[in-house]
């Protein structure tokens, strides 16, 4: 993304990196042949352009799929925010809430809102454009990693994690 260094945003829709068209490439080719019975995507302009890149024009756009709101702390460097409870959040990211933004536990919660719906779906394979917080959610809801550690699974820009969840019985 086109902002500086060390500035904290998640719900802001920030202007995109001059390295965008590099690396959506490579997520484009690293969908290359796949079929998706649907797309989703979040609404902020660096999820909509990467679908649109990869050439999904029209994905849904679901709010739930906006990265962390980081509240009064949006667009503000880190080592400026003048706030008590950034040195809450710092020790405790996982459980405390941005001032006026959101918890680890309340992404959480969006993200699985969404995932509990999609499988009431009938779609068999869908792709889901979306944030690196998103995408945590995603894995622990998936089970491909738990809750302990996430963070250390944060895809780059334009990463791929694939999950399973199944449909209850029908």
């Amino acid at each position: 993304m086109a902002v500086p260094k060390g500035t904290c945003y998640g719900w802001t829709d920030v202007p995109l990196a001059d390295t965008f068209e590099q690396e959506a490439a490579v997520t484009k080719y690293n969908l290359k042949g796949e079929v998706f019975d649907h797309v989703y995507s979040s609404p902020l302009t660096r999820a909509r352009r990467l679908a649109e890149y990869c050439g999904f024009t029209s994905p849904t756009l679901d709010d739930r799929l906006k990265e962390m709101n980081m509240g009064d702390w949006e667009m503000q460097k880190f080592d400026e925010i003048e706030d008590t409870n950034l040195q809450q959040w710092y020790d405790d990211f996982m459980h405390v809430r941005c001032t006026n933004g959101e918890s680890f536990p309340m992404l959480y919660a969006r993200v699985a809102s969404f995932l509990d719906e999609l499988q009431t779906m009938p779609y068999r394979k869908v792709a889901v454009f979306a944030h690196g917080g998103v995408l945590i959610c995603a894995g622990i809801y998936g089970g491909l990693f738990g809750e302990e550690g996430c963070f250390k699974h944060l895809a780059n820009y334009g990463g791929i994690e694939r999950i399973t969840i199944h449909t209850p019985s029908r």
